[in-house]
């Protein structure tokens, strides 16, 4: 099982109602699924933060860094 979670949540995220975790069976949809989500809030949120994707384990964790 693979996991993509957010490492921290931001307001936007929090407003948005995208879950902070999600479990996929295999590692192509879980990688797809986190690069997804990550451009989508590099596009859609207020600007403050940039969003990426790193590997820890079975874990795909969207990192949140100040712009």
């Amino acid at each position: 099982m693979f996991n993509v979670r957010m490492e921290k949540e931001c307001g936007c995220f929090k407003r948005s109602g995208m879950p902070s975790v999600k479990t996929f069976d295999n590692k192509d949809d879980a990688l797809s699924e986190a690069g997804e989500w990550a451009e989508e809030m590099n596009e859609t949120f207020c600007k403050k933060h940039n969003f990426a994707v790193i590997e820890e384990g079975n874990d795909l964790v969207i990192t949140v860094a100040m712009n």
